[in-house]
């Protein structure tokens, strides 16, 4: 199915009001149709009662407001709640999605609602986590992830990154989004300009009005692209590298893409980071049970941590059906902290969240797609 162009949640205040303006509708059409969609979240245009007729005709025939079906919705017993979403041909930037069929996996990407554990003394949870996809599918092929099984399908639009944030906000139970991490599928800085574009909508006070300091943007690492988004000062973002090994040859082991540039490189590119925003940087340490959660890991990774301004996010492997990789056990997961904490790094334990939904990034979509082809 072809939608049509624009879609709404690419635009601005002021390329919507240039649109409305081209039809000659009130100049204050555009404020109005902004605060439907984000204020009201409402996306169907025959409900904007306070447009006239034509123009709900008009906007419904000319404007994308959803550009995907929900394939599968999941709900885990912990809160999280997980999309699967089949994208149409309209609005990617700047790869075309391809594929045909009406479940092709060329056109699928995952978002997530996390809600956070802490809770108020009136037991709603304190925080609402969207983890996002910026890409379908993934061109780094992190060994361990579902996420590039199949390798790079194509960029998301802005328009569609927004639109996960808006359709997670809209589940059950969501009453708003708090926060946002670009960690879900695809390499954020491989899609810069539609990942800066889709974090201003985010943060914006007429858009999904989500500061901007609330929103993570996780990289595999590309030094030039993390120096470039040092320069958008007036974005404060936090940034996470993934980093998941201490040392270059098991970190081109386990990630393809970090032949193309070694850790010392993407050290210097987050120390200039902390040097031009001031804004310490996250490193994201996937635990591979046996692989690389050993003492000696734990050594090398405290050495990498001392160089910079920056905090540990230790993640236990979520298992994907078919990866040799296992989840580590509890035990070596505490000592590999303690050294860590020992050597006066901040190390925490991230919560592992929505087992129970195939919550690993890209599983979804992976196991979807093999009962589908009924392997």
């Amino acid at each position: 199915m072809r939608h049509p162009e624009p879609h709404i949640f690419h635009l601005t205040p002021e390329t919507l009001g240039d649109w409305c303006a081209q039809r000659k509708w009130p100049k204050f059409r555009a404020k109005q149709i902004l605060e439907w969609v984000y204020e009201k979240g409402v996306a169907d245009p025959h409900a904007m009662s306070n447009l006239a007729k034509r123009e709900r005709d008009q906007l419904a025939a000319e404007m994308t407001f959803l550009s995907g079906d929900t394939l599968s919705h999941q709900s885990a017993s912990d809160g999280t709640q997980k999309l699967l979403i089949q994208w149409t041909d309209a609005g990617t930037s700047p790869l075309p999605i391809v594929g045909q069929s009406a479940n092709d996996p060329a056109r699928q990407t995952e978002c997530v609602m996390i809600p956070s554990l802490d809770r108020t003394p009136g037991g709603t949870p304190t925080r609402r986590t969207a983890c996002i996809s910026s890409q379908v599918g993934c061109p780094v092929g992190c060994k361990f992830c579902a996420s590039g099984l199949g390798g790079l399908d194509g960029n998301l639009s802005a328009g569609r990154i927004v639109e996960q944030v808006w359709r997670l906000a809209r589940l059950p139970g969501v009453e708003r989004i708090s926060n946002i991490v670009f960690m879900g599928m695809g390499e954020p800085l491989a899609n810069f300009a539609s990942v800066i574009h889709a974090v201003r909508t985010i943060a914006a006070p007429w858009g999904m009005g989500i500061g901007a300091r609330k929103i993570t943007i996780s990289t595999v690492g590309l030094p030039k692209a993390i120096e470039r988004l040092a320069e958008e000062l007036e974005l404060p973002v936090t940034l996470a590298l993934s980093l998941h090994a201490p040392n270059d040859d098991l970190r081109r082991k386990l990630i393809p893409w970090s032949s193309y540039t070694t850790i010392e490189e993407l050290l210097g590119a987050c120390r200039k980071w902390f040097d031009k925003t001031g804004r310490e940087i996250t490193l994201e340490y996937i635990l591979l049970g046996g692989v690389n959660d050993r003492p000696q890991h734990a050594e090398e990774l405290a050495e990498v941590a001392s160089t910079l301004r920056a905090n540990v996010n230790l993640i236990r492997y979520n298992e994907v059906e078919g990866m040799p990789f296992e989840r580590p056990a509890t035990g070596d997961v505490r000592r590999f902290q303690e050294i860590l904490t020992q050597r006066g790094v901040n190390a925490h334990i991230r919560a592992s969240r929505g087992r129970d939904i195939a919550a690993a990034c890209g599983q979804l979509r992976h196991e979807s797609n093999k009962a589908e082809s009924g392997a």
